[in-house]
């Protein structure tokens, strides 16, 4: 069972890829909240139904 431990990167790299993924999705997530939130009427996108 210790051989598959040592072949996992360092710990390090599961963080930097959990940061590489989880820091831009929160951008996108408060850049549509502040769009949400902020944008004048004539901007925002009307219903196709």
């Amino acid at each position: 069972m210790m051989r598959y431990f040592g072949t996992l990167p360092p710990f390090l790299t599961f963080i930097g890829a959990l940061l590489a993924f989880l820091i831009p999705l929160l951008f996108y997530k408060v850049s549509n909240k502040i769009h949400e939130w902020g944008d004048p009427p004539w901007k925002n996108k009307k219903p196709s139904s």
